[in-house]
């Protein structure tokens, strides 16, 4: 169990690297940025529709799966209106540092489905895990430069800024650890669980990467996304 869940916790670092990307490098060129969310896209796109669903499926009734899908839709959905309502990005004259805050709150928020993800890949199948691992912590690469963006523009500390982006790193490893003891309690829950991610990741790639990525450079966000889903072809075929 300790080795799943270090690997949640490895998926949930790459939220420290977006947050050390944005120490070092400052604001991110819109083309690199275009490209690197687009990747994620692809990723997580190839993981929902090669692994995760039909590992679900697998494991479980197709009402199960139906039912966990549309859970995991509900929750992000219920998580970026309360965002939006609480920190409208648009709002003029925004308090960056309350917004980086509030943010950082929604991403850990976020952070707890994706590790129930990992911990249900790895009950299905040793290549399924290690792909979430992958996909998940890309797509926390942006999450942690969504949080210290705002937090830097506001002033605070690259110290500080990094000390929120390891707390929020760790809500993933504590998500594995709550969905292995699930699993090992009943294997009833594989089933939903992983559609409940794949219904989770759906909402992460069509409502927020997928939109995101094609803003700024829509060549390099295609590029990106066909890249991440032939990544993960390939390493289905190797893994």
């Amino acid at each position: 169990m300790s080795g799943i869940v270090l690997q949640g916790l490895i998926a949930g670092l790459g939220t420290c690297l977006g947050a050390l990307l944005v120490i070092v490098l400052g604001r991110m060129r819109p083309g690199t940025l275009s490209l690197m969310l687009g990747l994620a896209s692809g990723i997580m796109t190839a993981v929902i529709i090669f692994d995760l669903l039909p590992s679900s499926l697998r494991y479980g009734s197709p009402t199960a799966a139906l039912g966990g899908f549309m859970g995991g839709i509900a929750l992000m959905l219920a998580l970026d209106l309360g965002t939006n309502i609480f920190a409208p990005v648009t709002f003029p004259g925004r308090d960056y540092l309350k917004m980086g805050y509030l943010i950082a709150t929604g991403i850990a928020l976020h952070d707890l489905p994706e590790g129930l993800a990992i911990a249900a890949g790895f009950a299905t199948a040793e290549k399924l895990g290690p792909l979430l691992v992958l996909a998940i912590g890309l797509h926390n690469i942006p999450e942690g430069m969504a949080t210290s963006a705002p937090l830097r523009h506001g002033g605070l500390g690259a110290g500080r800024v990094l000390a929120i982006n390891i707390i929020i790193s760790l809500i993933t490893p504590i998500g594995t650890f709550f969905g292995l003891v699930l699993v090992e309690s009943s294997r009833s829950f594989v089933g939903p669980l992983l559609a409940f991610a794949a219904g989770a990741m759906t909402y992460i790639v069509l409502g927020e990467l997928a939109p995101e990525s094609r803003r700024n450079n829509r060549t390099l966000s295609y590029l990106g996304m066909l890249f991440g889903l032939s990544l993960i072809i390939l390493l289905s075929f190797i893994v």
